[in-house]
């Protein structure tokens, strides 16, 4: 793996940071006293988030699986790939077809250092320090333009990232500027925290706010506008445990909290 940049910013053990939480909520062990305190509040509110959050992550590797192994693509962009864990992207990938490219995309420090530390040995997948928020920190960013072959498609992955863009910071802009960066023949997946009426959902985004200055559920309409014109692969823009579920995939009817996020894949044609 290349070497990429040097992150932004310096690792923070007081301010709690996305990547952390979510680590905490997985029962990953890289966070700090601050980012488990906010994974404990939003464990108080929903007590089974934590089925919705290995949820988050199963449904990411299906969506790895199809765009590498139907769709036929060999190049990805993981935009706020989040702390390593068991079942990473590239592992999937590379299980598919050996000669996968892959770029990681995180701002906390401390995601870029284990997965550089992961990927010592593994020239086809770089970790790059971007944020979704400063669309030229990723697409005019010289690593991430030498790493991939821009003339040929590739797999977008927006994977529990765009709930953390708040509605002023224009995120279906963000979103568009990205696809439009993007070959003909390219796919985009979205993961996308949901509302649904729900006082819970509601509580979660309190807490997520009030901690972080970072979280939006949004509603069906609201998230399907983020693919624009593309056009969306079956199943369609649906609940997490319904895109594409592999035999044993936990069913809605199992937990409530498997109906909190939606999930979909479309094609640029």
């Amino acid at each position: 793996m290349n070497d990429s940049g040097s992150g932004f910013g310096s690792i923070d053990p007081i301010q709690p940071h996305i990547s952390r939480v979510y680590d905490y909520l997985l029962g990953g062990k890289d966070n700090y006293a601050v980012d488990r305190a906010i994974g404990d509040r939003i464990i108080a509110t929903v007590p089974t988030i934590q089925v919705g959050v290995r949820a988050q992550r199963d449904v990411l590797g299906r969506a790895v699986r199809y765009l590498v192994g139907e769709a036929g693509l060999r190049q990805l962009i993981d935009v706020g790939s989040g702390l390593p864990t068991a079942e990473n992207v590239h592992q999937i990938a590379e299980r598919i077809d050996r000669s996968c490219r892959v770029v990681y995309l995180d701002n906390d420090p401390i995601v870029l250092t284990h997965a550089r530390a992961l990927l010592a040995d593994d020239m086809a997948t770089i970790a790059v320090a971007a944020d979704l928020r400063e669309p030229a920190s990723i697409l005019d960013n010289p690593e991430v333009r030498a790493h991939l072959h821009w003339d040929q498609p590739i797999g977008l992955l927006l994977c529990g990232v765009l709930h953390h863009i708040l509605d002023s910071e224009q995120p279906g802009k963000l979103a568009r500027t990205l696809s439009d960066a993007l070959p003909a023949g390219s796919y985009i997946f979205i993961q996308h925290l949901l509302e649904t009426g729900d006082p819970a959902t509601a509580e979660i985004q309190s807490v997520m706010q009030a901690s972080m200055d970072r979280g939006q559920f949004r509603t069906l309409p609201e998230i399907a506008a983020f693919f624009g014109d593309l056009e969306l692969v079956e199943p369609g823009l649906v609940l997490v445990p319904d895109w594409r579920p592999d035999q044993g995939t936990p069913k809605v009817s199992d937990d409530p909290v498997l109906g909190m996020a939606a999930a979909g894949v479309a094609r640029k044609r």
